[in-house]
């Protein structure tokens, strides 16, 4: 039902000047029930307890009465005609009011009652009236002076003005030579290659479509040389794991089947070959493996057995009558699992197995087993299954593989490690079976360290194509202005420029690493072994973070697959768990960090301890002082040393009382094990914040080293930016143990937002310095950019 401009169903409308005439006591109603309909944001209990207390005033006659109580009942709402009725009222009359008189709707609606009707101004301008009618619009609960403006503007917003990015406070392309590293020519060749049209992204292919244009892929990449760089010149490759890495890095701004399926054969299948086995392996695979003449599996993980490879089932017994091994897979839960290039295209695999002479056990060692021939039939004894769709990667062909009585030559063990006589034998340069094994893992420590950078690029893209969107996409205006840009409002600052600073704090850090892996020897091993595991965990987890959040950003169109989340979401979130569940390798770090604060402790001879024992209680003093607690200025809080010193306090003092708590459960004669599971959650914050300071450290040693004063300057605001970022993150932790007071948080968290402001209108320079191309983007939703710089 509609109803005229005097509310009376089933007229035509009327002209908005028989309402001054019949009802005059409504007007100065009208700018308060036109904003409370418009907005549609009231109960029909609100509305209920708005219209019995006008109709309690004693100004109003019966005809209005009858009016409030159709017009305030939810039920009947107005029809959109007679809201636009009321609304060319208020703004025919309404801007004839000078702006002094119209700073509340209560004051508009006096004012157009004044102008258009003598009979109802009089009545309703007593003190008694304007209190009632001022309680009535404080229950509408709006920014009136705000509305008011809205209400009275009749011509549209103006155009946005002609779009154009800030000017860039940095070289750009200096920072992107500073983020390439050492191997810039190679970088640009592969995004030179991925550029391609033969290269380009494929939408609608099914899962076995999908699998041979990636392999297609890997072969390109396979003849130009790509796979063998980190393999020795003899064997065609450069021997430089450095320039491996860079090109696994940048291939991470591709197809992540891609790169994948690159890592599983050159990484994984043919890094086991290099660093397990011999000269006699070296010579007659990786030559083959190189230019993927044979398609290769490395074949560790068990579906009952992933992180904890040193219990895993399958096992190799030698059979000393014919010199050969024999592979079985015991039960079902001791399958191989998840291997990729096994479902469809593997030829050899690099298989995992506990070795077994003579009855006796001798613990996890590598083997290469064929499991398909040349023409591609699988190999008597060798069952394999598809694994099947999955969440993302479906270009790479993962499968389940057994072995039952599959026999092997005893040259196919990779015995850099260990070997077996002509007598059957079994003999090691290394005693220990448990620095045996872990030596033998520490050698794959390359694919973690590649998984972590690899993660890392896919950030970088979603962030690319999220900012890039920010800054064209506009959303909701002020009166008489033009749509906002994404990238201006302080709550989109925030979910995207604080996860900009981390992908470049952890971007150094990775470089620092990838710089200490590369020239690697027996003194660093287990620096390097910790670290990859720590950063790999960092990196990988903040990239399913990131991309999460870049999606949001984007709204739909971020959910559009031809804008890449869907398949940097799906593809990327596998990189969590594998080469490692995060959570797993988070507690190898802790176990590194209370081997290194043991080592330091059984070194010091006692005057040593106490010194220690000293500098650690003055810092806690100094840093503890009350002073210190709550300075909230901006300099003290951008300062370097109080972004240090405070990493360093937490993961100072959760190490100390991880060590306390876990000797008091051993002293106590709760077995290590156990001891470390009751602490666990506490080690994973010590790993964590061991992580954070790392990260933290590096950042600024890099920032440090780089003269060009432009550069210094926006990576400065990152550094301080990631700092206070986690600080604000972990607040509860610091507030918790009295090192900031809640003043300090406070100043903390507006500290971040104000530099997310900052950094703001140089984000999507800071993201070209990444160097991703569009072919590589690929984005509609990102290539429109004005002045893009690739």
């Amino acid at each position: 039902m509609t109803f005229d401009s005097l509310g009376n169903p089933n007229h035509e409308h009327q002209d908005t000047s028989k309402l001054l005439k019949d009802a005059p006591g409504i007007v100065p109603l009208l700018p308060m029930l036109y904003v409370a309909w418009a907005d549609g944001m009231f109960t029909e209990e609100e509305f209920n307890i708005i219209s019995t207390h006008l109709q309690a005033q004693p100004w109003f006659n019966e005809t209005e009465k009858v009016l409030i109580s159709r017009w305030l009942n939810p039920t009947t709402p107005p029809s959109p005609q007679q809201l636009q009725y009321w609304l060319e009222l208020i703004q025919e009359i309404g801007q004839q009011v000078p702006p002094e008189k119209r700073k509340k709707l209560a004051d508009l609606g006096l004012e157009i009652a004044r102008i258009g009707t003598i009979e109802g101004y009089q009545r309703c301008s007593t003190p008694e009236v304007c209190a009632a009618l001022d309680e009535v619009e404080n229950a509408l609960g709006v920014i009136s002076n705000e509305v008011i403006e809205e209400l009275l503007t009749t011509v549209p917003p103006p155009p946005p003005p002609a779009e154009q990015l800030p000017t860039p406070e940095f070289n750009i392309q200096q920072l992107q030579q500073v983020l390439d590293g050492e191997y810039p020519s190679l970088r640009e060749e592969i995004k030179l290659l991925l550029s391609q049209p033969e290269f380009s992204y494929q939408y609608g292919l099914s899962r076995n479509e999908y699998r041979e244009v990636v392999f297609n892929w890997v072969k390109k990449l396979a003849n130009k040389g790509y796979g063998a760089l980190s393999f020795p010149e003899e064997f065609g490759g450069k021997g430089d794991m450095g320039a491996f890495i860079a090109v696994f890095e940048t291939l991470g701004y591709h197809d992540l089947s891609l790169l994948t399926k690159f890592g599983v054969q050159f990484g994984l299948f043919g890094g086991s070959i290099l660093n397990l086995g011999t000269q006699k392996h070296h010579e007659k695979y990786l030559h083959q493996v190189a230019d993927l003449t044979i398609a290769g599996c490395f074949a560790m993980t068990e579906t009952g057995h992933g992180s904890n490879v040193r219990d895993i089932k399958t096992i190799a017994r030698y059979d000393s009558a014919t010199d050969e091994f024999i592979i079985n897979t015991p039960e079902i839960s001791a399958r191989k699992d998840y291997i990729g290039n096994a479902a469809l295209h593997g030829q050899l695999a690099t298989v995992f197995a506990q070795l077994e002479i003579n009855g006796k056990q001798y613990g996890v060692h590598a083997f290469l087993v064929p499991i398909r021939s040349a023409s591609g039939s699988l190999m008597p004894g060798v069952h394999v299954e598809d694994n099947g769709e999955k969440m993302g990667l479906n270009g790479v062909d993962n499968g389940r593989i057994q072995f039952k009585d599959v026999r092997i030559p005893k040259e196919n063990l990779l015995d850099r490690y260990a070997q077996i006589s002509s007598q059957g034998e079994y003999s090691s340069s290394i005693t220990s079976p448990s620095q045996r094994f872990f030596t033998m893992l520490g050698t794959l420590v390359g694919g973690r360290i590649s998984i972590a950078a690899a993660a890392l690029s896919a950030a970088k893209s979603a962030l690319t194509i999220a900012v890039r969107y920010a800054y064209q996409r506009r959303q909701f205006a002020p009166p008489g202005n033009c749509e906002v840009k994404l990238i201006d409002y302080p709550s989109h600052q925030k979910r995207l420029i604080p996860r900009l600073a981390k992908t470049y704090a952890i971007h150094f850090a990775l470089q620092k690493l990838i710089g200490l892996y590369s020239q690697q020897d027996q003194n660093n091993q287990r620096e390097i072994e910790v670290l990859a595991a720590g950063l790999k965990a960092y990196s990988s987890w903040h990239t399913t973070d990131t991309i999460q959040e870049a999606r949001e950003s984007c709204g739909a169109q971020g959910y559009l697959a031809e804008n890449r989340f869907a398949s940097l979401k799906a593809d990327s979130d596998i990189f969590t768990t594998f080469e490692g569940d995060n959570t797993v390798l988070l507690q190898l770090v802790a176990k590194g960090c209370l081997s290194d604060f043991r080592h330091s402790f059984a070194e010091m001879k006692f005057p040593g301890l106490i010194k220690y024992i000293a500098r650690k209680a003055s810092t806690t003093i100094q840093e503890l002082n009350p002073v210190i607690t709550r300075i909230t200025d901006e300099s003290h809080l951008r300062d370097f040393h109080f972004l240090l010193n405070a990493f360093r306090y937490r993961e100072d003092h959760l190490l100390i009382t991880a060590a306390r708590r876990l000797k008091k459960r051993i002293d106590n004669g709760i077995d290590s094990f156990t001891a470390f599971s009751q602490c666990q959650n506490h080690l994973l914050a010590l790993a964590n914040a061991f992580v954070e300071r790392v990260i933290l450290e590096e950042f600024i040693h890099s920032v440090e080293k780089i003269e060009e004063e432009s550069l210094g300057k926006i990576l400065t605001k990152l550094i301080q930016l990631f700092g206070l970022a986690q600080l604000e993150k972990d607040k509860g932790w610091f507030l918790e143990n009295g090192y900031i007071e809640g003043n300090k948080a406070k100043a903390i968290r507006r500290e971040v937002e104000k530099l997310s402001h900052e950094i703001a209108p140089q984000a999507v320079h800071l993201t070209s310095a990444f160097g991703i191309p569009n072919a590589l983007l690929a984005a509609p939703i990102a290539l429109n950019l004005p002045h893009n710089q690739k």
